[in-house]
């Protein structure tokens, strides 16, 4: 009997309070669906790696590599001769660019069919697809059926494409329709040619990206391995692609952390929300204690109500993550694109996994969020449950406690950023733990500060507006048990948003500096790139003596950029000719940097960045170990330098030493220093004329490249942005929240003073005043959290992500805008109630609940 009436009254409540139900719904939602939609694109890129791997890589378990330029081809007929059983298939892979295919990177795939069968069913025995005319018509290309019919192509159809500097075109003469979604999916990104028609398009005759085996358990690789040249090694498929998946575990611990900031502002609006579900009841409730109904029984209810209200929350949030998904993986694929590997597959991948991790966050963050109120419900004593003000002198009994504990964790998070940093993830899990204490400690805080702050503005705001600044400043005191909760949301998100943007400004103004001291030449000439983290083409090597004999060039520096393989991952390496003293100025030196720095690195040694001398653990007088075309060598390292061009680290090698070691004559870009008494616009001009004669080749002022690095600079924080906004809107509805439910316990109250004269315009003034502190009180809070999560996001977690030391750049106009967010965010957030309660009647106020 009493269960059944514990349901109907909380059913009738919930009928009664739909719009109060209906903003703890959106805070679950809203915050489910952020963790949700970044998982889903991390997940979606990394899923688009996989595909994409598994699709080219087909059933290898090895593959043979070779250094920066490939592996000769003469490999492959001596595997075939030497080892006749074993399953080999040489590729030959790039890049492209093709307009009628669309925006966007494409993969050039060289095979051998004749070698794919064991590797790539979908090449084999596939009806559509011409395999006589792949082999012998130059040119001729085969596209996925899903990719041809989205860009109107049919078999016999010419498709345009530019690869570096160079410009023609594919006959399609086959479409390829595997049967699994999967494949399908992952070859969407594919461009099929054979190998001669990839080598010429890529030019590098002669060579092979690499050589796909199948290798049998009792298959000596040691035999192998013996037969190969120097600087040539068989590698596990599996073991290549987890160092390429590693290289972005940082950057998704960082979304994923960004993410989750607003999944705890959402808490707030939870917590806000039942807990005063909890205190309209409570006269309720203190009846049904007195007819019998067990302290359990009502904190099951009010436990089962959350959970309900989770679940609908959960379920709306499932969705919306999914819509936020599909718009977030382009931003997140672009920025992988950006700094790390290229991802062709740009389809969202709905993953249970992710939908069972936003489920179970969602249902925990609501029952951990609603277990203060439900303690009040089974605590309070029935005599006191019919004082509506027992729940604030609880309240201010507490803030003692709270604020002991907020210094607690602000200790806490002190203590574990002070945990030295490591190269690897589990450091920068301690310093996002740190991070979260310092968050919640100062939510903590905000009822002694929130309290404090109104005592100082209770007389000042008095003189000024009179009775109504009074009314106000007390209003915010009184209901504290709502409005700190609400001011704790709102201060929480503005200070993610001052915090990141200064990180971000640090970041970008670091990024400026380093750009006005390193690229110092005048002109730089370079061919079209389609990888936005390197050159991947080359341009001619006949270029640079053409363009010394014009009489108003200096010098000319030249620059071979190439990928190798270290045991941190893939990472550059920059071949650099002849360096002037200009060029040497360039570089800003974390250790060394002096005349024996530059003298060791013109006899053979190197220069490493400073992200992979902290992944390394390597400095100045160590050796770097690389695998070169004659073998291992250790190169002693001469200097740190600073760089911001790729958090996998830079290796800068003199060109002779280079040239000795790698069987590599092709250049990568040019720097051109102009002489005094010219104008570089008009040099630029005669160094197109001659360029032009030598392909495609983008030839750039010193500004401009400044200008299209800023451009990738800011399209790679973008999706922060995003989650600054995403983190704004829960703290706005929380504070709505807040207000909604203020409106409705104080109705009787408000009703007394329409009663004794305050007119609708005075209402509004005192509601809206109300606002406008609270959205005060956050913005002056958010200040200090917001600076110390700057200083934390700059010097910690940014370092132990990627490794580079940032200026530290702070802008005051942040914070004014902050502050300006997080009063209009309130001011808007209190027009609804306001406008409620200035329609009310007085009579109906007064009336009896």
């Amino acid at each position: 009997m009493l269960s059944r009436m514990l349901v109907r009254s909380s059913l009738r409540w919930i009928r009664q309070h739909p719009w109060q139900m209906l903003l703890c719904i959106i805070g679950v939602a809203l915050g489910v669906a952020v963790v949700v939609a970044i998982d889903l694109a991390n997940a979606s890129a990394r899923r688009a790696f996989q595909l994409a791997g598994d699709t080219v890589a087909g059933q290898a378990t090895h593959q043979i590599v070779g250094g920066p330029t490939g592996l000769p081809e003469t490999v492959y007929p001596t595997i075939r001769r030497q080892f006749p059983t074993l399953a080999a298939a040489p590729v030959v892979e790039g890049y492209l660019t093709a307009p009628a295919l669309g925006p966007g990177v494409y993969q050039l795939f060289g095979v051998d069919p004749f070698a794919e069968a064991p590797f790539r069913p979908y090449l084999a025995g596939n009806g559509a697809v011409d395999l006589a005319a792949l082999l012998v018509e130059p040119g001729a290309a085969l596209l996925a059926r899903t990719t041809s019919e989205q860009a109107g192509l049919q078999p016999g159809d010419q498709l345009p494409v530019q690869i570096g500097a160079r410009q023609t075109a594919l006959r399609i003469v086959g479409v390829l329709d595997p049967a699994d979604d999967l494949s399908r999916r992952s070859l969407a990104g594919l461009v099929i040619v054979d190998i001669s028609s990839a080598q010429e398009l890529l030019d590098n005759t002669g060579r092979l990206s690499r050589i796909d085996l199948i290798v049998p358990e009792a298959f000596d690789l040691a035999a192998l391995t013996a037969q190969l040249p120097a600087g040539v090694t068989v590698q596990p498929v599996a073991a290549r692609a987890g160092t390429l998946q590693q290289m972005t575990a940082a950057f998704e611990l960082n979304l994923t952390a960004l993410s989750l900031l607003a999944l705890i502002v959402g808490m707030f609006l939870i917590y806000n929300t039942m807990t005063f579900s909890v205190v309209q009841r409570r006269g309720l409730w203190g009846t049904l204690r007195c007819v019998g109904v067990s302290r359990g029984q009502l904190a099951g209810m009010v436990l089962i109500e959350a959970f309900i209200i989770s679940l609908v929350g959960v379920a709306a949030g499932l969705v919306l993550g999914v819509v936020l998904g599909r718009g977030l993986v382009g931003l997140v694929t672009q920025t992988i694109n950006d700094l790390y590997f290229v991802v062709t597959v740009r389809d969202l991948a709905i993953e249970p996994l992710v939908l069972i991790k936003g489920t179970a966050l969602g249902i925990i963050a609501t029952l951990l969020a609603a277990l203060a109120p439900t303690l009040e419900a089974m605590y309070t004593p029935p005599r006191t449950v019919l004082r509506r003000s027992s729940l604030e002198e609880r309240i201010r009994r507490a803030i003692p406690r709270l604020a002991g504990g907020g210094v607690g964790l602000l200790l806490l998070g002190g203590g574990l950023l002070l945990i030295p940093a490591t190269a690897d993830t589990s450091s920068l899990y301690i310093a996002f733990g740190g991070l979260f204490a310092i968050v919640i400690g100062t939510a903590l805080l905000t009822p002694l500060i929130l309290m404090t702050l109104m005592a100082v503005l209770r007389p000042i705001l008095g003189r000024a507006a009179g009775m109504l600044g009074n009314m106000a400043a007390r209003d915010v005191v009184n209901s504290l048990s709502r409005t700190a909760v609400a001011v704790a949301a709102l201060m929480v998100a503005v200070s993610v948003t001052i915090g990141v943007g200064i990180m971000i400004g640090s970041f970008r103004q670091t990024v400026i500096n380093w750009l006005e001291q390193s690229l110092i030449a005048d002109i730089y000439l370079s061919p079209p790139s389609n990888v936005a983290n390197r050159i991947d083409t080359t341009i001619d090597p006949a270029l640079p003596a053409a363009l010394a004999s014009l009489p108003e060039v200096e010098a000319i520096t030249t620059f071979r950029s190439v990928q190798i393989d270290l045991p941190t991952g893939p990472t550059t390496l920059v071949a650099v000719g002849s360096t002037t003293d200009r060029g040497r100025r360039a570089l800003r030196f974390q250790q060394g940097g002096d005349e024996a720095t530059w003298t060791a690195w013109e006899n053979g040694a190197v220069l490493i960045s400073e992200p992979l001398a902290f992944r390394s653990g390597l400095g100045v007088g160590d050796t770097l170990t690389v695998r070169t075309d004659r073998g291992l060598r250790e190169l002693p390292i001469a200097g740190v330098y600073y760089d911001y061009t790729s958090d996998r680290g830079v290796v800068r090698i003199n060109e002779a030493t280079y040239r000795q070691l790698w069987d590599d004559t092709a250049l990568s870009s040019l720097a051109i220093y102009v002489r005094e008494g010219y104008e570089v616009d008009a040099v630029m001009e005669r160094v197109r004329a001659i360029s032009a004669a030598y392909g495609t080749i983008i030839v750039n002022s010193s500004r401009a490249l400044r200008e299209g690095t800023l451009i990738v600079f800011d399209r790679t924080f973008a999706i922060t942005s995003v989650l600054q906004l995403l983190a704004t809107i829960v703290a706005f509805i929380g504070i709505l929240s807040a207000l909604m439910a203020l409106q409705l316990e104080r109705t009787r109250e408000l009703g007394v003073l329409r009663a004794i004269g305050l007119t609708p315009g005075q209402l509004w003034g005192v509601v809206l005043g109300q606002t406008s502190l609270m959205g005060l009180a956050a913005g002056l809070l958010a200040a200090p959290l917001g600076l110390a999560l700057a200083v934390v996001l700059t010097y910690v977690i940014n370092k132990r992500s990627f490794g580079w030391t940032l200026e530290f750049t702070l802008d005051p106009t942040l914070f004014v805008q902050a502050l300006a967010v997080a009063i209009v965010a309130a001011l808007l957030a209190g027009i609804w109630p306001a406008l409620q309660m200035s329609r009310t009647s007085p009579a109906v106020a007064l009336r009896d609940e």
